[in-house]
């Protein structure tokens, strides 16, 4: 039985989730990928165990994580039931529901048939009582918000979550969404968006502005940019990177000439401050005061050490703050 480092709160940085009174780890681990049944049980425990011993708390899942949807959860509740139960107190978990998931007209987007049958299938496949945070995976373009919302508070009230999440909102649409939970004293604590140097949606559509001023948590996620914000596409695209063997999220066409060159420009200025081009990138995710914490995947233990190691440096002269805008947005 797995047995956690006794020194794993000693290097950490947690940080409040907006105004609520729960903390999470500045770095956090996804389950996206490596967590499905094509991958290997025993790497998947060595991710965990990792990420424990260094401070990460929070681990992040949803119920279409696979391959085949479903299998991040199962899996994870078997590491967890055979490892890692005795520190669940210790542990964030959360899940998600709104992409697609099973066949027919509910077991997609957000209404409160699908959304709560899927928080009972989820907490089935991870042998859980309740998660920690409970998201809305999308927006919906069809089912009304109060609805949606409703159901986020519903599955608080009846204990299954302890807290609501949003990802994939918009600025506006998520005022309107917050404005509808606090009616209902739903305490919805933190919003899960894409956030890196290559992608700064959050700040055109007003997610960061909004949930500054609402006091309501961000944690990022692809602060790599799938991979593009490593060392791994310095010199072309390698025969065995993500893009060739799985091009479901990251497509060869995304890696023009023009972003390598931005890639190998970044990677120089990473270098200039002492860091990988990996470091670079989460740390200056992380130097945002709105943003709580920041989402890593890891195929690897040493991947997460490795991402740790942005920790040390998070402070940006405002001269290498406008080299990474003038270099990266186009």
């Amino acid at each position: 039985m797995y047995q956690a480092s006794s020194s794993r709160y000693g290097s950490m940085e947690y940080r409040r989730c907006g105004k609520s009174g729960l903390k999470l780890p500045t770095v956090s681990l996804g389950l996206w990928h490596n967590f499905g049944d094509t991958a290997s049980y025993e790497n998947m425990k060595q991710l965990c165990f990792t990420a424990f011993d260094q401070g990460i708390t929070h681990f992040d899942l949803a119920n279409n994580y696979g391959p085949e949807p479903g299998s991040a959860e199962k899996n994870f509740g078997r590491i967890l039931r055979e490892e890692l139960f005795p520190y669940r107190d210790e542990m964030i978990i959360s899940t998600k529901a709104g992409y697609e998931m099973w066949q027919g007209p509910y077991g997609d987007f957000g209404s409160r048939k699908y959304l709560l049958a899927s928080l009972d299938q989820s907490l089935r496949r991870m042998g859980l009582e309740y998660v920690d945070i409970f998201y809305h995976h999308r927006m919906d373009p069809e089912t009304p918000l109060e609805e949606t919302m409703g159901a986020l508070a519903q599955a608080v009230v009846s204990g299954k979550a302890l807290y609501a999440g949003l990802s994939n909102y918009d600025g506006e649409t998520m005022e309107k969404a917050a404005a509808i939970l606090k009616e209902l004293h739903c305490p919805f604590i933190i919003n899960q968006n894409r956030y890196s140097i290559f992608d700064r949606s959050i700040e055109k559509n007003q997610l960061k502005e909004t949930a500054a001023r609402l006091q309501k948590g961000i944690i990022a996620f692809s602060p790599l940019a799938q991979g593009m914000l490593t060392d791994r596409y310095l010199h072309g695209i390698p025969e065995d990177s993500r893009v060739r063997t799985d091009g479901r999220f990251l497509k060869e066409s995304s890696l023009t000439e023009q972003r390598l060159q931005q890639i190998r420009q970044l990677n120089e200025l990473a270098g200039e401050r002492g860091q990988t081009l990996a470091e670079m990138a989460l740390a200056w995710v992380i130097r945002e005061e709105t943003v709580t914490s920041v989402l890593i995947g890891a195929s690897k233990a040493s991947q997460i050490l490795d991402n740790i190691g942005a920790l040390k440096n998070t402070a940006f002269t405002e001269e290498e703050l406008k080299k990474i805008t003038e270099i990266s947005v186009s």
